[in-house]
């Protein structure tokens, strides 16, 4: 728009607009562009209160914070496994990183199907290089006012000492002669 009206200025002979102009020009950009403002509120306090209850159960699980963590699931025992897979992580790593990016998140009444991208670093001790891992998962929460996880999918960054116990090779012990 500026570099149109610079061309309008020049055509009717003032190649070199004084700063009067510009600032005329400026003022004129500045009062025509307002600001945005929130078309559904509703919607997008909902939208904030899924980021912050992903957010939390993101941050009790690098705490290892175990009622944190429990605090933001359902209480209807399909979470058993990831609780257990969870406390498992919690005594096997000492240091925690975890971060969660949101890709897509899909809202139908009270559930709300969340898409994440994951990536992380766990530590058995101070001097451990960690493991490092990334992945993908599907995070199914419930409610409106009060968002907490009903089911997840995917490869979770939760149950990192299994996926560990899984991946390693058998020890020389174990094997048979």
């Amino acid at each position: 728009m500026l570099y149109c009206i610079a061309m309008h200025l020049e055509r009717i002979g003032l190649s070199q607009p004084s700063s009067i102009v510009w600032l005329l020009m400026l003022t004129m950009v500045a009062v025509g562009c307002p600001s945005k403002t929130v078309r559904y509120p509703a919607e997008h306090e909902r939208l904030l209160r899924i980021d912050q209850a992903l957010e939390s159960l993101r941050s009790a699980y690098e705490r290892k914070d175990r009622s944190g963590f429990h605090s933001m699931l359902l209480p209807q025992g399909q979470l058993d496994e990831l609780q257990r897979q969870v406390d498992m992580d919690f005594e096997a790593f000492s240091a925690i990183s975890l971060e969660l990016k949101i890709e897509r998140v899909v809202i139908e009444k009270d559930d709300i199907d969340v898409f994440i991208h994951w990536q992380g670093t766990w530590k058995r001790d101070a001097d451990d290089m960690g493991i490092r891992q990334r992945g993908h998962a599907r995070l199914q929460w419930v409610g409106t006012q009060s968002i907490l996880l009903r089911s997840a999918q995917g490869d979770l960054p939760f149950g990192m000492k299994t996926k560990q116990m899984l991946s390693e090779p058998p020890s020389p012990s174990s094997q048979p002669r």
